[in-house]
Formats: structure tokens, C-alpha cells, sequence
């Protein structure tokens, strides 16, 4: 059986409060301009529910070089507000200040707290968090779109004809896998990388064949952009954002005949946390099951999007419930209370519980990985 310190794991859902870290290098002589958007943002994120504090620090190496830190009361508090169009509009007058940027996310684990008797040392808080959770160095992200009805075929064809680019990006950074959904019009692109997530995305924008996909694209987009306009690309990129909120999986080599499915659950406004909530802690039971098929789960979340990615042995439909989320008692009626689209009731018996699955299965256009390295 899988032990928990085997597990691969990332979770948003901890309960531990959240410190964010954002790196940034300021345009010369931008200074003073940033310290008035700064002064404006922080009065503005002070009221929003789940903020703590935030600090903003200049280098004394490199006075262009700031760092703004920010306490929260836990990464979904945060997560709503960065998904916001509100937090969107906030940081636009940043963009004309900074030449760019970092975000680094880490849940509190312990905390040194100065000791109020006299004489006695500062002593490590209790851990914040369930406990720690082990990683495989990879960073996995989802970026989400919509394209014009009728123009699926068309844009699934692009998507599934273009040509990789290269998998290494430097010393430390490796595209090690990515793979595309379409459910309707809305396309989903998965990626993991090992390394830096920020310097993989710029190194996959640059290549000629990846921008010559994009501007193929752009005519089918429901979503006007120009990436030869960095704010327009940015702003694009940062509504497609859909980020990983939880994963996990068993230890070990991946075992044969495993497949890649995505599955769509489009949530009741404000419901997109607890239904990611929901699927994540089935899937921590299944994965640790020696007879559960479920190899790996990621859930992405935004808004009142989720979308959750399973590697697994054997047919999808094998064991429907598990494979929906709902595997267990009162868990399909928990669901549909939180999907937006759950219009026919309750899904009770193996049959109804299919026909939901099919619903939300996405369409795999294309998952690739590269060579394994020599």
C-alpha cells in the first residue's frame, strides 16, 4: 500500500495560513511612480477577506530590485482574490512600472514566537499545516480559453498538428509533459515543468513554431489578443490562468497501460472552491487504495471553473463513481448541489453516474512528452 511519505503531493487545502512572496525589478528610474501604485494597491488588498499584512522591502544590493511579502489566512482566501478580476485591474498600472516580476507561494509551517518571560528564548511555533507534504520538483499549471462556436474542429486541428518545442530551457528548468483538452469551445492546456515554471512559459512563447500556432489561433479566439503588445499578452495570459490548487500521487514508476483523461465540472457561482475541495479529498483516499486505478490526480481551479486531470489504469467508465469524484456515501448528491450544469438530479445508480462522466469528460487532442533524457 502507498504510505504517505511515498505520495507525490501539493495542496492549496492545508488550513495553514499563506505567505506570498513577489520579486520584483523596477524600470530605471521608476521608483518613485511604483511607490504610488504600491501606496494605492496596498490600501485597496488591506480590505480584502483573508489579508493579513503585506511588506514591500528595497534591495541594499540593487535599488531596483524590490520585494513585496504578504500573509494570508490561506491559499484559497488568496487564490480567490488573484483570480479576481479585481486583483486584474489592481496590478495593471504596476506593469507600466516594473521590468518584471516572480511570485512565490508557501504555506507557514512553523514560526519562531519571542517568548513573553523574561530570560526565556524565542521558541518554534506548532506546525501550521497537516503536515509536510513531499514533491517530485515538478510544477504543474493549466491555461484555459474559449474559441468561437463552430470553430472546434479547426482549432482542434491546429492544436494537435504543431511542433514541439525544444524540452530544455536551461541548466535548471525542462518541459517534461503537455497536453491539450477541448470540451466545447473551451480549450485547456496542462503543462508540468521541472524547474522554473515563469522562465518555461517565456521559453515556449519565444519559439517560432509555438508563435506561429498562436497566430494561427487568434482569428477562431473568442477572446480578442495581441502577443506582439506585452500588455495585451499579459492580460490575456493572466485571465487564462487556471492555476493547480491540489495533486497528488502514488511513489514510484508509473505503471503500463496508464492514460490521461480531463475531466470539466463547470461549479454554481461560488462554488468552484468547494467543488475542487470535494475531488481533491477523494483523491487523496484513492490514490493511497492498492485497488483504486487512480495513479495521479490535478485539479485546477478558477472561479467557478474546475477542471481535474487523472492518469489511470484501465477504461475510464470501469468504475464510474471514483473516476467522477462521487465514490462514496452522500458524495454524487454533494456534487450536484455544487455543478452548475447538474439539471437532472441526483445521479445515483452505476448508469446515471456514467452518463455524468460522459458529460464531463473533455476531448484529448493531443499529450505529449518528451525523450527521456540521456
Amino acid at each position: 500500500m502507498t504510505t504517505l511519505s511515498e505520495r507525490i503531493s501539493q495542496s492549496a487545502f492545508d488550513g495553514a495560513r499563506l505567505r506570498v512572496v513577489l520579486l520584483l525589478d523596477l524600470y530605471d528610474g521608476a521608483q518613485n511612480q511604483f511607490l504610488e501604485v504600491y501606496e494605492h494597491m496596498r490600501r485597496q488588498v488591506s480590505s480584502v477577506p483573508g489579508h493579513i499584512s503585506d511588506e514591500l522591502c528595497q534591495s541594499i544590493e540593487n535599488p531596483s530590485q524590490w520585494l513585496i511579502t504578504s500573509e494570508w489566512e490561506s491559499a484559497p482566501r488568496f487564490l480567490s482574490w488573484l483570480n479576481s478580476e479585481e486583483h486584474v485591474t489592481m496590478v495593471k498600472p504596476l506593469h507600466d512600472c516594473v521590468r518584471d516580476t516572480r511570485s512565490l507561494r508557501f504555506s507557514v509551517m512553523r514560526e519562531t514566537v519571542r517568548s513573553s518571560a523574561p530570560g526565556r528564548p524565542a521558541e518554534p511555533g506548532p506546525i501550521a499545516a497537516s503536515a509536510p507534504r513531499r514533491g517530485d520538483g515538478v510544477v504543474r499549471h493549466a491555461l484555459t480559453f474559449t474559441v468561437k462556436p463552430g470553430s472546434e474542429a479547426v482549432v482542434a486541428e491546429l492544436l494537435a498538428g504543431y511542433t514541439s518545442p525544444q524540452a530544455r530551457v536551461d541548466d535548471k528548468t525542462r518541459l517534461r509533459r503537455t497536453s491539450l483538452f477541448m470540451h466545447g469551445n473551451r480549450v485547456v492546456r496542462a503543462v508540468e515543468v521541472e524547474g522554473d515554471l515563469l522562465a518555461a512559459l517565456r521559453h515556449v512563447a519565444e519559439q517560432p513554431e509555438v508563435r506561429a500556432l498562436e497566430a494561427a489561433l487568434n482569428p477562431y479566439l473568442e477572446q480578442d489578443r495581441d502577443l506582439s503588445d506585452p500588455g495585451s499578452a499579459r492580460m490575456f495570459f493572466t485571465r487564462a490562468a487556471l492555476p493547480a490548487v491540489h495533486h497528488v500521487a502514488s511513489g514510484g514508476p508509473e505503471p503500463e497501460g496508464v492514460r490521461r483523461h480531463a475531466l470539466f465540472y463547470p461549479a454554481k457561482d461560488g462554488c468552484g472552491m468547494a467543488l475542487a475541495r470535494l475531488l481533491s479529498g477523494q483523491d487523496e483516499a484513492a490514490v493511497g487504495d492498492p485497488a483504486s486505478p487512480i495513479v495521479s490526480s490535478t485539479v485546477f481551479q478558477r472561479d467557478d471553473f474546475v477542471v481535474r486531470l487523472l492518469d489511470l489504469q484501465g477504461k475510464l467508465d470501469a468504475r464510474p463513481a471514483l473516476a467522477l469524484g462521487v465514490e462514496g456515501d452522500h458524495k454524487a448528491a454533494v456534487l450536484a448541489r455544487l455543478l452548475d450544469s447538474a439539471k437532472d438530479g441526483v445521479p445515483t445508480t452505476d448508469e446515471e453516474i456514467s452518463c455524468f462522466l460522459r458529460r464531463s469528460e473533455m476531448r484529448l487532442i493531443t499529450d505529449r512528452r518528451p525523450p527521456a533524457r540521456a
